[in-house]
């Protein structure tokens, strides 16, 4: 899928399977035909602000909303079906790297440059909860499928952990120590396992003891994201290492070559019935695989 003129941060699937948005560092969303790869429409444009990096982008529960963070230090809100800024929420004070929706669509979590994470109420843009994470800089976060918790993923000076949070009063739950930045964060749908991407290493927590299990090994550079399947016994792994891999988590083990890339690959996602992978590079397209003949 040719078209941004920037890295292609971003993706997620929309309800029916046969379209994709991605979000860019060129400025813009852009809507596309999974099948025929073509674009649908014109550039999605914050036409009321400058134009500036899109770093994360995020579909809500009912498929209706995008959520983009961005390096104007913004979090926006977007109709899907007109591909218009429906809000601005303001508070960070540097660019915003990840943004994760709550389970049932009420809250929004927003991790930042500044080191910060914000929960945010998603009807009206209030923050809910300012939670000053300890990292230099926060690169994602997620919420638990309970929502119970939220993850942040970052570093420290001379450290680098992902911190286990109580999504409601903020208090810091887990500190789970890492050699190198935390890039991406994945729960399962069962909230049993939690794992995280660094660099070169993907490492697999039991939640109930936040004991590490297992780790994924054969990437050779920062693992920037990673993306579950529907059924949880698919990892899907990007790093800047020119490839994306799947992995089976019934085994821990990759399946089949890894799948190249002309560029260092910025953002993977899982279709919601997981035949399909959808990669974004630094090449400015984005890609679409067949899982199930990867199979």
């Amino acid at each position: 899928m040719r078209g941004h003129t920037g890295n292609v941060e971003g993706v997620v699937h929309l309800p029916g399977g046969r379209r994709i948005v991605t979000c860019s560092s060129d400025g813009s969303l852009r809507l596309w035909d999974l099948e025929s790869g073509a674009q649908i429409g014109e550039d999605w444009k914050d036409e009321r602000e400058k134009r500036s990096a899109v770093n994360s982008i995020a579909l809500s529960p009912n498929g209706k909303t995008v959520v983009t963070g961005s390096s104007d230090r913004k979090v926006k809100l977007w109709d899907v079906k007109t591909g218009k800024v429906i809000q601005r929420w303001t508070g960070h004070t540097e660019g915003v790297s990840s943004v994760c929706w709550s389970a049932g669509g009420n809250r929004i979590v927003s991790g930042s440059w500044d080191g910060t994470a914000r929960i945010w109420n998603a009807k009206t843009g209030e923050t809910i909860l300012e939670i000053k994470t300890g990292h230099e800089t926060v690169y994602t976060v997620k919420y638990s499928p309970d929502n119970k918790q939220i993850a942040t993923g970052g570093y420290e000076e001379e450290a680098a952990s992902a911190k286990i949070w109580d999504a409601k009063t903020g208090e810091l739950i887990k500190t789970l120590e890492h050699d190198w930045i935390v890039w991406s964060l994945a729960w399962t749908s069962d909230g049993k396992k939690f794992i995280t991407a660094s660099y070169a290493l993907i490492r697999i927590f039991d939640t109930a003891t936040w004991r590490q299990i297992a780790t994924l090994e054969g990437h050779t550079s920062w693992v920037t994201a990673i993306s579950l399947s529907p059924n949880n016994r698919l990892l899907a792994s990007a790093p800047k290492d020119n490839t994306a891999r799947l992995w089976n988590l019934n085994t821990n083990l990759p399946i089949g070559p890894p799948l190249q890339h002309k560029d260092e690959v910025e953002c993977a996602a899982f279709s919601a019935n997981g035949r399909v992978l959808v990669t974004g590079c630094n090449d400015k397209n984005a890609y679409a695989w067949d899982v199930y003949a990867i199979l």
